[in-house]
């Protein structure tokens, strides 16, 4: 199954968004594997979003994730990371479709309430920066004998 890792940034906890952004997850039976509340670093920031040092928004975006306390959790299902992608909608929330996280609860270009990985790569990368090994649960659910088929991707292994 597939893994990402979504960061509910400063604004989301500072709306009090944390429930309903997490109920979206869990209502597409994305299966939660660690959740942590934590205060990103800067160095650490500047490691997670190295791919943007060269924008003129870097030191912005930086100081924006390290502003307040972050919730960091990592989810897990069959195409996780396209399906997350899909419900969080446009990056920038003004331009988001209603419907997505973003749609329904952003308007910033900068604050777009969750960051989540875009790849495979970036998710192992991603992952292995903010959760240490034993961190991680893995576990099965009741919920995937009603949400899969027996022999789909997503149903509980073994049975």
């Amino acid at each position: 199954m597939e893994r990402t890792l979504i960061i509910l940034k400063p604004d989301a906890l500072d709306r009090g968004l944390v429930g309903r952004i997490l109920t979206r997850f869990e209502d597409k039976a994305l299966q939660l594997l660690a959740l942590k509340l934590d205060r990103i670093p800067p160095e650490q920031a500047r490691r997670h979003y190295a791919v943007h040092a060269e924008k003129p928004f870097f030191p912005q975006l930086v100081e924006y994730v390290t502003s307040g306390p972050v919730l960091l959790a990592v989810l897990a299902g069959p195409g996780a990371i396209g399906v997350v992608r899909k419900l969080l909608g446009a990056t920038f929330g003004s331009e988001a479709e209603a419907g997505t996280i973003r749609g329904d609860f952003a308007l910033s270009r900068t604050c777009n309430l969750v960051h989540a990985s875009d790849s495979p790569e970036s998710a192992a990368r991603e992952i292995e920066l903010f959760f240490r090994p034993g961190e991680l649960h893995s576990w099965s659910p009741a919920y995937r004998r009603a949400a899969f088929l027996p022999g789909e991707e997503g149903y509980p292994e073994g049975e």
